[in-house]
């Protein structure tokens, strides 16, 4: 009898004991078996995924669904540079992040620590499966991997490899532990594992975020959707600015970290949005604007309210003309997800207000929004971008998988002397 969702659970835990246990060099070595083990597999992984592409495209899944299942020699040639580059991480366990000592002697230490077990939950992106392995490994924790059922052949695949590695270095498999039921009474089940389950990460479509958040008993850092904005001050330099609109909208529609609105200062607008419309449109990209918008380019069709706060993961962008910086800041705090913003300006101060205006997880000056990656920041990869103001802020690497802990030294020093010692 296979065993239950509850016992797989527990033997997760049980290795974590084991992951938390590793040194440095002990886990370095492992993530390199298991780059080594996922390179190898390369042409396994990629038969499975084009079986997983072939059954969404039956389905009628959208193009952008369909580049973020994708594998090909190139994607998974990165998926293995990631898990080397996790490799090469300062390693997060057991730095001591401040020490005071206090009047009485005793030393106070915050130290970090792993979590523990992590769930990550994910739709079609089967990339995931290996980054979020790789970074809860590197941060001593274990994981267990629920993900989208477009995505399991390429998901096991992979899995496979990872738990090669895991078996040849003396690690227990379970540390790596990937769920083939995609039901979601497995998923509820699995998010009310409040003695195993330390955390829980939902990282996909606004449906699925709910989902976890309305359901899990265990606490949720979520990956909500990326409503990105790029704002055009009026002291913008105009071909900076339309190669952040091109990179941040076409490069990839489909990922959470492309530009889904351009505002554009009313003194800029008129030079501005007519070049910027054109090129938009040989990219294949359907513009929606305000009425400003459609004043100085007529042919622009109207834009809804709901396009100003939709996620489109599709060639499909909102234009808004705005007054001034205050209304696009404004505009921003309305509509946004918290997720990633950009302005395009030549004004140090203007770039400042922005930037201290917002509480948006990423804010980005005079850089596209495709910046807003745990790879691109130096984080070797990411396991999600938190949207949720918690412990972590933004892209998750592995030091984001830590918590503070205090330990404290002391010689002997106790709070309340008895009676009889004063």
């Amino acid at each position: 009898m296979p065993p239950t969702l509850r016992e797989r659970a527990i033997a997760c835990r049980d290795a974590a004991a084991t992951l938390a246990a590793l040194d440095t060099v002990a886990k370095r070595r492992l993530l390199q078996r298991m780059a080594e083990a996922l390179a190898a597999d390369a042409g396994l992984v990629i038969a499975a995924n084009q079986r997983d592409m072939e059954a969404a495209a039956a389905n009628g899944t959208s193009e952008a669904m369909l580049d973020r299942l994708h594998l090909d020699q190139a994607r998974v040639a990165g998926i293995v540079t990631a898990i080397h580059e996790v490799a090469a991480l300062p390693d997060p366990v057991g730095v001591t992040t401040r020490r005071e000592t206090r009047p009485n002697g005793i030393v106070v230490e915050r130290v970090r620590i792993p979590l523990g077990v992590i769930a990550m939950i994910y739709e079609a992106r089967p990339n995931v499966t290996a980054d979020a392995a790789a970074l809860c490994l590197m941060a001593g924790n274990a994981v267990i991997l629920r993900g989208g059922s477009d995505a399991m052949g390429s998901n096991l695949a992979i899995a496979n490899a990872l738990r090669r590695a895991l078996r040849e270095e003396g690690v227990p498999e379970a540390a790596v532990t990937l769920l083939d039921d995609p039901r979601r009474e497995t998923m509820v089940e699995l998010l009310q594992l409040t003695d195993i389950v330390d955390l829980a990460i939902p990282r996909g479509g606004e449906g699925l975020i709910r989902f976890v958040a309305e359901h899990a008993r265990v606490p949720v850092i979520k990956h909500y959707k990326g409503v990105c904005h790029l704002y055009v001050d009026r002291n913008a330099d105009d071909p900076l600015a339309l190669r952040l609109l091109v990179d941040g909208k076409t490069s990839r529609p489909g990922v959470c970290n492309a530009l889904e609105t351009l505002l554009v200062h009313r003194d800029a607008a008129p030079d501005f949005l007519p070049r910027a419309i054109a090129r938009l449109r040989e990219l294949g990209v359907d513009v929606r604007g305000d009425e400003a918008t459609r004043a100085i380019v007529a042919d622009v069709a109207a834009a809804s309210e709901d396009d100003y706060a939709a996620e489109f993961l599709d060639l499909i962008i909102a234009v808004r003309v705005v007054d001034d910086i205050e209304q696009a800041i404004a505009h921003i705090r309305r509509y946004g997800s918290d997720h990633t913003e950009v302005i395009a300006t030549r004004d140090e101060a203007a770039a400042e207000r922005f930037v201290r205006a917002l509480r948006s997880a990423v804010v980005m000056v005079n850089a596209s929004s495709r910046f807003s990656d745990g790879g691109e920041l130096g984080l070797g990869t990411e396991i999600g971008i938190s949207t949720t103001r918690l412990h972590a802020y933004g892209p998750m690497g592995a030091e984001s998988l830590t918590v503070e802990r205090f330990v404290v030294r002391g010689e002997g020093q106790v709070r309340h002397r008895p009676a009889s010692d004063r």
